[in-house]
């Protein structure tokens, strides 16, 4: 892709525990990242400016935030975060705080549709047409690009909080899902697999259930993901897909549950991240850079 000349441009990827900042000459050109604690927005914010003033003029900035924020630039809360359970950030102008403060054209969207972006032209997706990015870790999350565009709605996308059908033999846990039990982020997140089975999915033997039940809920989202978006790659990102073979596993479930039926199914790839962790500050770069054209 190409952006105008410029010195720099500047990435934020918002989350709820760290920011991870970061400048480039352009999204996969990064030159230097700084990490700093999410405490309370005034403070969280003004040391993010501080580092990027520091850093010399960005012609742009790109965010990458926790959700729910809004992102229809038709609303007037275009930028806030919405509610949210993080103390103190529940309808706060994130954009527009950044924007007086930086004086900089700004680009916005999710932290996961950003590491989808990212993925999609510079990682595991690059040269296909559609690209889904889940993440898996404290929440779920799934980001959607196709044709170089990610996915927005009447909000953006909350595919952790779909239903998968529970095995036969799987129905006494509830789930952890303040809003809706055992949903997919309720069945299958960080803190519901520790909740169920007392560890986490990495420190659990491979021949524990944990594994199974984990890997068969995550197969049939991206077997839906498939079905649903005819997406040709899912990327699986986040701390709980980072235990070994998890992915691999998902794979192969995903493939049975398909049965080679839907069209197209040969393209359909389910993969690791190829940017890492660099995923989502990646994307907060390209949004920055999007933003300056």
């Amino acid at each position: 892709m190409t952006c105008r000349d410029a010195p720099l441009f500047g990435g934020i990827e918002a989350g709820g525990t760290k920011f991870v900042l970061a400048v480039g000459t352009a999204p996969d050109a990064m030159i230097d990242r700084h990490v700093i604690p999410t405490r309370d927005p005034e403070t969280t914010l003004a040391e993010a400016v501080a580092w990027f003033t520091s850093q010399g003029p960005i012609a742009a900035l790109g965010v990458a935030s926790f959700g729910p924020v809004e992102l229809s630039r038709h609303s007037e809360r275009w930028g806030h975060i919405l509610d949210t359970p993080k103390p103190d950030w529940s309808g706060f102008d994130l954009v527009g705080h950044l924007s007086r403060a930086l004086e900089r054209p700004i680009g916005l969207d999710t932290d996961v549709n950003a590491a989808a972006l990212a993925e999609y032209r510079f990682g595991a997706g690059r040269g296909a047409a559609s690209i889904a990015y889940m993440t898996v870790g404290t929440g779920i999350g799934v980001g959607l690009v196709i044709n170089g565009e990610t996915v927005h709605g009447a909000g953006h996308p909350e595919f952790g909080h779909y239903f998968p059908r529970r095995e036969a033999g799987d129905r006494d846990f509830a789930g952890i899902c303040t809003f809706h039990g055992d949903c997919l982020e309720g069945l299958s997140s960080g803190p519901a697999i520790v909740k169920r089975w007392g560890k986490t999915l990495s420190d659990l033997p491979p021949e524990h259930e944990a594994h199974h039940h984990v890997s068969g809920y995550l197969a049939q989202a991206c077997h839906t993901l498939f079905a649903a978006m005819a997406s040709e790659v899912i990327v699986i990102g986040g701390g709980v897909a980072k235990t070994p073979g998890l992915v691999a596993r998902v794979a192969s479930m995903t493939a049975d549950i398909g049965a080679n039926y839907l069209p197209g199914h040969k393209q359909h790839v389910v993969r690791t991240p190829a940017l890492g962790i660099d995923a989502g500050i990646t994307g907060a770069l390209a949004l920055a850079c999007n933003a300056s054209l």
